[in-house]
């Protein structure tokens, strides 16, 4: 550290354990195992091993590296309000939209409404776990969309482990732009790389999933008569919903590409024939051996069809709207950008790094945007003002542990970053040369496996992902963007995910049994995206970047 005036400057070291990069790089991935470990091998619940682990990070910053604790501390707090807003405030205002029509009822109105669109089991697993479950994944995240699709699978008939393992795995494309894209605005933000281009690179990536994983559900559903009878629709959604979530990650707010996606893979599968045709007996037999609910077979009035789509319908209009340039320009002129108090920090080669700086883009954030949608969703499906204010409240309870979990990893993230944690380990980590582009995606595959969250493997691995790629030469883009891909594959085995799939069926202590059976498509899938990875980091691929 030294002085500049009255106020003291910290410098990054990249080798402060006894002058070795190797050593260095051991003590700073102290916290990472911490949180591993805790959450992997000792099953501690997620925020007390958020919290454990910023204590480690804060230690070993002020202990190795020498980082003030004031500036240390500070880091710490910066990286909490971060999770705060804009990332939280994403979450429990799109959570609250979704209470709303719960409590309306107008969720089951949806429910039944994409339930009559094919008595096929085979195209309802594709419209209820692949297409709704990613428009539940663009506005709640954080489990709901694989318990809410599993429960409504086994009210149509599936058997509970085949509901179960469906909604596990069709839980992948949709990941990393879920939660109004928290994942993608949480990477931009710890990495320093513009939110654009990041949404662009991995808007080139899960697509090519999504292809994939529609035709894998009718497998899971119906095996290879499923494959065989129904591959026509499956290919249709899953490229519809590719398209989509493309062009908006691209063209359009990374924020709307799920919610594109899923209304457009649902569009595409109403719009092929194949998808209306009834199935045979022998499949509905086959497939269906559970309970079917008699709830599904209730009348809705075309008027409350209407208003249950609705809400869904005004996020797109704002956010399209807010996309507009004169608009865009509006909001964005009440952002505010704050010189963080008690940081003055520089990065190993003397320059400011951009954590000394932190915007608060009041307006323009998605949680704003949400905010908005929620409160003309009230007024249109007919929540009283204090309702709604109730539910926007129980919601806030509801996350209150996610809040802590969410607030706690990206406090340790902020810490390892700004005190050269990441950095040292992300120069040790780029001796693995051009091997990175294929390590990436496993990086961040075991990051949400472990943490059930890519938003936090995110927040813990980007910067370590950038510092690689640059020294390794590879596009930071690329590797940024790896880390959150990979990692959507990882969802389906977290175990807060499994735990959340067996308590929706009425499987509980059968996590085992499902992980045996998702297990094989993760990692099936995981070899393809890292594929995928390496031929991007080649001119094999390299055409598909931006």
């Amino acid at each position: 550290m030294t002085e500049t005036g009255e106020a003291p400057v910290y410098v990054q070291e990249l080798e402060p354990v006894a002058g070795s990069l190797g050593l260095s790089a051991l003590v700073a991935a102290l916290p990472l195992v911490i949180v591993l470990v805790l959450l992997g091998g000792v099953r501690m619940k997620a925020h007390l091993a958020g919290l454990t682990g910023l204590l480690a990070a804060v230690l070993v910053a002020r202990l190795a590296y020498g980082m003030p604790l004031g500036q240390t501390l500070s880091s710490a707090a910066q990286g909490a309000v971060f999770g705060l807003f804009p990332i939280l405030w994403i979450v429990v205002n799109a959570l609250w939209v979704y209470r709303m029509t719960v409590r309306t009822r107008h969720f089951d109105i949806l429910r039944r409404s994409f339930g009559r669109l094919s008595d096929d089991p085979r195209i309802q697993a594709l419209v209820i776990a692949f297409c709704f479950g990613a428009l539940l994944e663009a506005l709640a995240g954080f489990g709901a969309p694989v318990a809410i699709s599993a429960v409504m699978l086994v009210a149509l008939g599936f058997e509970p482990v085949r509901a179960a393992v469906v909604a596990l795995v069709a839980n992948t494309a949709p990941v990393a732009f879920g939660a109004m894209g928290t994942p993608v605005v949480t990477l931009a933000q710890v990495t320093g790389l513009p939110l654009d281009s990041v949404a662009s690179v991995v808007g080139r990536q899960t697509p090519l999933l999504a292809l994939v994983v529609p035709l894998v559900l009718v497998w899971l559903v119906d095996g290879r008569r499923g494959l065989r009878e129904t591959w026509v629709p499956a290919l249709a959604c899953g490229v519809a919903f590719a398209v989509a979530q493309f062009a908006a990650s691209n063209y359009v707010s990374a924020q709307l590409a799920d919610i594109g996606a899923a209304l457009a893979g649902a569009g595409a599968l109403a719009a092929v024939p194949h998808a209306r045709v009834p199935a045979a007996a022998s499949v509905r037999a086959s497939v269906l051996t559970g309970a079917r609910s008699e709830e599904l077979d209730e009348e809705d009035p075309p008027r409350e069809v209407l208003r249950a789509y609705a809400p869904y319908a005004l996020i797109v209009v704002i956010f399209s709207v807010a996309q507009i340039p004169a608009v865009k320009g509006r909001l964005d002129k009440a952002t505010q950008t704050y010189d963080w108090p008690l940081l003055n920090v520089l990065g190993s080669d003397g320059e400011p790094v951009g954590g000394n700086v932190f915007t608060w883009p009041i307006v323009s954030t998605g949680g704003t945007l949400v905010l908005l949608a929620g409160i003309c969703t009230a007024v249109v499906i007919g929540v009283h003002a204090r309702v709604a204010v109730k539910e926007w409240l129980a919601t806030v309870h509801e996350l209150r542990f996610a809040i802590l979990t969410v607030t706690s990893v990206l406090a340790l993230a902020y810490v390892m970053n700004l005190s050269g944690q990441a950095a040292t380990i992300g120069h040790f980590v780029a001796a693995a040369g051009a091997g990175l582009a294929f390590l990436s995606p496993v990086l961040g595959w075991f990051g949400v496996a472990v943490t059930g969250s890519d938003t936090s493997a995110n927040a813990l691995f980007g910067a370590l992902q950038v510092t690689a790629a640059r020294e390794s030469g590879l596009s930071p883009d690329l590797l940024a963007a790896a880390n959150s891909s990979g990692g959507v594959l990882g969802k389906m085995i977290s175990p807060q995910n499994l735990t959340i799939a067996c308590a929706a069926v009425g499987l509980a202590g059968r996590e085992g049994d499902l992980l045996r059976k998702v297990l094989p498509w993760s990692l099936g899938l995981l070899l393809v995206m890292c594929l995928i990875a390496v031929g991007q980091s080649t001119p094999v691929l390299g055409w598909m970047l931006p």
